[in-house]
């Protein structure tokens, strides 16, 4: 019984081969296939049983995995109509829209300080100072500039203080401060998450192709603006930044969508899925070995692109691989 199943295929391949009718006195060809080296070696024959297993020669190539991931457009830039010097950004989160106002803020006080009050400060100090060495100013009047003096400074350095904390609260949610105090009005900023480990795959710059689900027959063309420089500690996960024109108007602060870009694999020999079987947490693939003969090889794979399986090791550019009847060879070699 067990013979039966394990060179169960021998016989179809043998009927074929006698025609419609058989002949009583016809002699039945061996055709049994030799296995050797623990069933590692399988060598036919006949060159016409080797026919049935399909073949692909493989090399090294570059390779290209398509990810999707769930996006929202988490702000537009839209222009002030009562002409105010910067355009207006409008956020899907409220807790972005406030930290990004108070952070505009923050930043004309600091110009204020720096600019106006400061300097001021500078000059009423040497004037006292200089009042001072010509016996028309007191002690008094010296401290109390040199503390006014002291003041701004503490009030500039309590203002900066403020401006990094709203500016990590932008950069948390995917946003920089100064790339939406320059974006143009017209423009939509779309984030999405992706796993830690696509990280090293991702290239600020690159195109990606988005769709949501207010326009679901419309595919919209975007560029990578930037990867976070965080990494979720719960779900290990990075914010991405896409920016795309939106001179329209369609898109709103809020809409769901998909953003599906490509990530390079890099340069890997590569097996058809089908070529890979695995036993016992083993992975293995037949090798074409001589005219009429397979050798049964252990790989050690990587991610799947596709329906292609990244070999890391135990193939060479340019062995043939079978891709059809590997379930027979698998039956040969182990057996089963």
């Amino acid at each position: 019984m067990k013979n039966l199943l394990k060179y169960g295929w021998v016989f179809g391949i043998l009927l074929v081969s006698c025609g419609k009718k058989e002949e009583k006195s016809a002699k039945v060809e061996n055709i049994e296939p030799k296995i050797t080296d623990n069933g590692a070696k399988i060598d036919f024959p006949k060159a016409e049983s080797v026919k049935f297993f399909q073949t692909e020669t493989i090399g090294s190539s570059a390779l290209t995995a398509d990810i999707a991931a769930p996006a929202t457009v988490s702000a537009t830039v839209v222009k002030s109509n009562e002409g105010a010097s910067q355009n207006i950004v409008l956020f899907q989160n409220p807790d972005l829209a406030g930290s990004y106002t108070q952070l505009i803020q923050h930043l004309i006080t600091i110009n204020q300080i720096q600019n106006v009050n400061i300097k001021q400060r500078k000059i009423e100090l040497s004037r006292v100072q200089d009042l001072q060495q010509h016996g028309a100013a007191t002690g008094k009047d010296l401290l109390d500039a040199q503390t006014a003096m002291a003041m701004e400074e503490t009030n500039l350095n309590n203002e900066r203080a403020a401006l990094i904390e709203h500016e990590t609260k932008l950069k948390e949610g995917g946003f920089q401060a100064e790339i939406l105090r320059r974006a143009k009005a017209g423009t939509a900023y779309v984030t999405c998450d992706i796993p830690e480990n696509d990280i090293s795959k991702i290239k600020s710059g690159s195109q990606c192709v988005m769709q949501f689900t207010a326009f679901p027959n419309e595919k919209f063309n975007g560029r990578i603006d930037n990867v976070a420089d965080m990494v979720d500690p719960t779900t290990r996960m990075v914010k991405l930044r896409v920016s795309m024109n939106n001179a329209d108007g369609k898109l709103k602060a809020g809409m769901f969508g998909t953003v599906g870009f490509g990530v390079s694999e890099g340069k890997n020999i590569s097996v058809n899925k089908d070529a890979l079987i695995t036993i016992q947490g083993k992975n293995y693939v037949f090798v074409k070995s001589g005219e009429n003969g397979f050798q049964r090889k252990e790989v050690n794979i990587g991610d799947q692109v596709g329906d292609r399986i990244i070999v890391f090791s135990g193939l060479d550019n340019g062995d043939s691989v079978a891709i059809k009847g590997v379930m027979q060879l698998k039956g040969l070699s182990f057996g089963y």
